[in-house]
């Protein structure tokens, strides 16, 4: 064949929906690299080739003449290195891959069927820019929240005054470990461990939130909010060591990486992404997901009989009201919804990978998953932030799908492909962090592979392992505490949030976490307080009358003095059912267990 062009010219069928629906997709990977061309309207230009062949493969003309055909077209086209290895190296390989070719070729209108059901009418390469601005705009608000809400809080859990002064944890840490302190506990404390740095930490969060918000120095703000909140997290011991304050140091500091380098981000103006690190993210989503489907088969026969949910809604942490309707529901149900939970945590994850329809529909499905958790219990932030993530599996071609074409803006590419030592260097990072994560996560599914334990990279809590409620609690104790002057008479404190009063219908709070009220429900669990370190601390507290403390509870039975007693009564808290709750208007009933904590004095 004569040369006809600089470039090389791919000729296909038109006629043919399979055809031009991966052409679309070719078009986007090769660029300006490759001429195409339907046969219907170039095949006059090529008398030497037969028409048969225009009708049974692709064509692809070279620039000095050659022509080639199927498989080896297609690899020639994509300028794949690895298939093209292997095409004229790898014994067998090419003509398995030329049947295959021909299969396909002889069953398009099913495998064009099935491309429409997969990906719909667009396979070509799309992009993700609706989603990625409000996925940054969400996990700026997911960041405000965080740091609003444990602003209020901080002083009376940390504080030089609070239950676990961060002061006294830092100089004891410093003391027995010494210099490796700086690493086995990162913080900007070190700097200036003072109640006015605490207040300087969260303000700057806050501060950084809105302008992530803002989309101001996307990249800078995520590395400055990632320090600040690891920074508070690190000193604030086991009142920040709940499995979404690592979640979102985790999808923060991949979020530094995916984040555009511009001065400000904004909706139709847009800039290329790191693809590597959207890999990275969704499999953050995978990771979080199965793993929490995974630990409840695998740890505990209460989820595997499928009873579970007989008990979460009333022993869950911080119950709504509406978790009390559904404990209510008839055990059928409660064991159809755990099979659909198991089907969402460990089936759905894989659709994250899947082409467009598939993903999308899981998408929904995740979203649906938290959106129940959100109405029957309080997380905190946890479920937004694991709808801001489900938020990169839908890209643009999707949204104008779901939504009016007025709400998708049309977007305006600001610049090019990244220099290309800037992506080799984001490429190397994303592996180091793929194989760290996927090395915990196999530490977790395999607990007896010889793997490394990583232990080093812990401190910075950006490669963790996740999985909520492994084992389900199938009680409910609840402590209260008492304060007493003559140890006859007792008054009880009340906490803001936890189960106490059984005619208080439970409260929402989401997206706030009230801390010390969560943590009060751990120190239960555990039968006494010689099983639970903090909470002599707390008790001390009342006993001294801190204020920083007694704003963390909702009523202070001793307002002029603090009382000369402090104990703690362990209760077992039980939902009513309708009926008792229509005719005493209880929301709650429980029994006397016993002491948690024997009176004490501070003499």
């Amino acid at each position: 064949m004569p040369p006809q062009s600089s470039k090389p010219l791919l000729v296909y069928d038109n006629d043919c929906d399979f055809c031009r629906y991966w052409i679309a997709q070719w078009q986007h990977v090769t660029g300006n690299r490759i001429d195409y061309a339907p046969s219907q309207e170039v095949a006059a230009e090529f008398p030497e080739i037969p028409l048969s062949d225009f009708e049974s493969s692709v064509q692809l003309i070279l620039h000095n003449g050659t022509v080639l055909s199927g498989a080896e077209a297609v690899f020639r086209a994509l300028n794949n290195g690895l298939f093209l290895w292997c095409y004229y190296h790898l014994p067998g390989f090419a003509s398995a891959s030329e049947w295959f070719y021909r299969f396909v070729a002889k069953h398009r209108p099913f495998f064009s069927a099935l491309t429409r059901w997969l990906w719909g009418t667009h396979t070509e390469r799309t992009t993700l820019h609706l989603s990625r601005w409000l996925f940054f705009r969400g996990l700026g608000c997911i960041y405000l929240i965080a740091f609003l809400s444990l602003w209020v809080q901080i002083h009376g859990l940390v504080g030089s005054n609070g239950i676990l002064p961060a002061d006294q944890y830092l100089a004891a840490v410093r003391q027995q470990i010494g210099a490796e302190s700086y690493y086995l506990v990162p913080t900007l404390f070190w700097l200036n461990p003072s109640d006015v740095c605490l207040h300087f930490l969260c303000a700057g969060g806050v501060l950084l939130s809105l302008v992530l918000i803002a989309g101001f120095f996307p990249s800078f703000t995520l590395a400055g909010l990632w320090t600040l909140y690891l920074s508070l997290v690190t000193v604030g011991q086991v009142f920040l060591s709940f499995q979404w304050d690592v979640l979102l140091l985790e999808a923060g500091f991949l979020a530094i990486f995916f984040a555009p380098l511009r001065i400000r981000d904004t909706l139709t103006r847009v800039s290329q992404s790191s693809a590597a690190f959207l890999w990275l993210l969704r499999w953050l989503l995978f990771r979080l997901m199965f793993a929490s489907g995974f630990v409840k088969l695998a740890s505990d026969e209460v989820w595997r009989n499928f009873t579970a949910l007989n008990f979460h809604y009333e022993t869950q942490p911080l119950p709504t009201w509406l978790g009390w309707y559904a404990h209510q529901l008839p055990e059928w149900l409660h064991k159809a919804s755990v099979i659909g939970m198991f089907a969402v945590e460990l089936v759905i994850p894989f659709l994250i990978f899947a082409p467009r329809r598939l993903r999308t529909a899981g998408c929904i499905g995740l979203i649906g998953l938290q959106v129940l958790i959100i109405l029957t219990g309080n997380y905190c932030f946890f479920n937004l932030l694991t709808i801001a993530l489900c938020l990169l599996l839908i890209d643009d071609v999707t949204w104008k799908t779901l939504l009016s074409k007025r709400f998708v803006p049309n977007f305006q590419s600001l610049e090019s492909a990244p220099h290309r030592y800037r992506r080799v260097c984001i490429t190397v990072v994303a592996i180091l962090l793929f194989l760290l994560s996927a090395i915990r996560f196999g530490n977790q599914l395999f607990r007896d592979a010889p793997l490394p334990d990583l232990a080093w990279i812990r401190p910075f809590r950006s490669a963790n392992t996740y999985g909520l409620f492994a084992d389900m609690t199938e009680s409910r104790p609840e402590i209260v505490v008492e304060g007493s002057n003559d140890r006859i008479t007792w008054e009880p404190y009340q906490f803001r949030w936890k189960p106490e009063d059984l005619k208080a219908a439970p409260k929402w709070v989401a997206p706030h976490q009230p801390r010390l009220d969560w943590q009060m429900w751990f120190a239960a669990l555990r039968g006494s307080y010689r099983n639970t370190p903090w909470f002599p601390h707390f008790i001390g507290a009342l006993l001294q009358g801190k204020p920083e403390v007694l704003q963390l509870l909702s009523e202070n039975p001793f307002p002029e003095k603090p009382p000369r007693y402090v104990r703690a009564v362990l209760y077992d808290y039980h939902f009513t059912d309708i009926a008792t709750k229509r005719s005493e208007r209880t929301w709650w009933s429980r029994e006397r267990k016993g002491l948690y904590c024997p009176a004490v004095s501070l003499r």
